[in-house]
């Protein structure tokens, strides 16, 4: 690879669970009206900031794809979908309210917060997450030749685990960055798996009223 590959990641819009303040992981419950919206100003961001890229990539869960849409719609591109791209297997604690989840595993909350790499609700650890996330960023960054632009659009929880890999920050060095907001970008240098990657850019919102909701 001869220069950097920039990465633009873009969070997904507004989902009805978002807004109803639901963990999702890997399930979905489908892009808002507003999320719908914030899809297309995200688009026509990207469009105006980065033109036509090299390489779409997308998470194949509904909400990743639907956000995409928006964008390939003023492209003659397809996205490629890659499911290592998924927010956080969460098990059990799918489609619950963050309510409910803080009243009935506190212990849980707090390993977390505390940088404890539990399994919540028997999902995978945050590790497991970034292993797989990263991989997928390394596989799209190799795909593409030095100085390309790749748009991968997909989920909080990657985009976290994602700059904290680029920086090379031990596990879980994710908790460093704050949840992105729906429909935000951050810019990743890609030079390689073990090269210096850099975080150009960190959760710059395209919309107004993007909601910094929890990233699962």
């Amino acid at each position: 690879m001869s220069g950097r590959v920039r990465l633009v990641l873009v969070r997904h819009g507004e989902s009805v669970w978002n807004v109803e303040e639901r963990y999702q992981g890997q399930a979905d419950s489908g892009l808002t009206a507003a999320g719908l919206e914030q899809a297309e100003v995200a688009a026509a961001e990207l469009l105006a900031r980065f033109g036509t890229p090299d390489l779409v990539v997308s998470s194949d869960l509904p909400r990743a794809r639907d956000t995409a849409s928006a964008y390939l719609r003023h492209l003659d591109l397809d996205a490629e979908l890659d499911a290592r791209l998924r927010e956080a297997d969460i098990g059990t604690w799918v489609g619950r309210t963050f309510t409910e989840i803080a009243e009935e595993y506190p212990d849980d909350l707090a390993a977390v917060g505390r940088g404890v790499d539990v399994r919540r609700g028997g999902g995978e650890t945050f590790a497991e997450m970034r292993q797989r996330v990263w991989a997928a960023l390394v596989d799209a960054g190799n795909m593409a030749a030095g100085g390309a632009t790749v748009v991968v659009f997909t989920h909080g929880g990657p985009i976290r685990v994602a700059a904290a890999a680029a920086l090379r920050l031990p596990s879980p060095g994710h908790l460093n960055f704050a949840p992105p907001v729906n429909a935000s970008l951050t810019v990743i240098g890609y030079a390689g798996r073990q090269q210096n990657n850099s975080v150009v850019e960190y959760n710059s919102p395209t919309v107004r009223a993007a909601d910094a909701a929890r990233t699962d």
